[in-house]
């Protein structure tokens, strides 16, 4: 039995469920990351005992299910694009918007489907926006290539704001910290591919990048489903 299909508990004597639960576990995890979530720490914000609880909630990968469920409500769109390439886009910029918003999502993403209400709406709308282009196959892993891709992308981009952080070097600042060492290994001429990206290429913010990838995905997806009916 998951945790969604088991009754909750009475809230006496101090009043709990598990919206009060995991609205609290969402703000230490804001606050500082999921390794500052436990029932414990849970139940002292919401002033109240620990194992009380546990009649909500069994164990702390129950918690993560459920917080992880709660902010994809912040991903669905109010109403569903027609296009399905416009529709998958904007359910990926929701996405990554969302984790920027709550960056322990990132750590959450990409394992076993979210079967929470919240969870099955965004799948349900990403097979929705491609409801009757191609076959369900096709559909089903077109849904889990756009997934990967923004699961990676959305990790990568976390991983640096989390390394400037504990840095305290901006993405600026660190490239010319490093600049002379990269100077340096490029002038040995072992890597002549890295050496013309890193002069001609064209350094754009993670928001461009996010964007440009997702359309080569999306390309790559239409080009799975053929050209579209007559």
């Amino acid at each position: 039995m998951t945790v969604w299909d088991r009754p909750e508990r009475p809230t006496r004597p101090v009043p709990l469920d598990r919206e009060r639960i995991v609205a609290a576990a969402i703000t230490l995890a804001d606050e500082g990351g999921l390794e500052t979530v436990s029932l414990r720490k849970v139940a002292a914000r919401l002033d109240a005992g620990p194992m009380r609880l546990y009649g909500y909630i069994s164990t702390k990968q129950e918690l993560f299910d459920l917080m992880v469920d709660d902010v994809h409500a912040e991903i669905l769109p109010d109403e569903q694009p027609g296009d399905w390439r416009e529709a998958l886009r904007a359910l990926a910029h929701r996405t990554r918007q969302t984790a920027l918003r709550h960056e322990w999502l990132a750590d959450l993403l990409g394992g076993r489907p979210n079967l929470g209400p919240n969870g099955l709406a965004v799948t349900d709308a990403k097979l929705a926006a491609l409801d009757g282009l191609a076959d369900i196959d096709t559909i089903m892993r077109a849904v889990e290539t756009v997934s990967a891709y923004c699961t990676g992308a959305i990790r990568r981009e976390i991983a640096n704001l989390r390394a400037e952080r504990a840095t305290g070097l901006s993405k600026r600042d660190w490239q010319r910290a490093s600049g002379p060492h990269v100077t340096r290994m490029l002038a040995t001429g072992r890597f002549p591919a890295l050496t013309k990206a890193v002069h001609d290429g064209t350094d754009v913010d993670t928001e461009t990048s996010f964007a440009a990838g997702l359309d080569w995905i999306l390309d790559a997806v239409a080009a799975r489903l053929g050209p579209p009916p007559a």
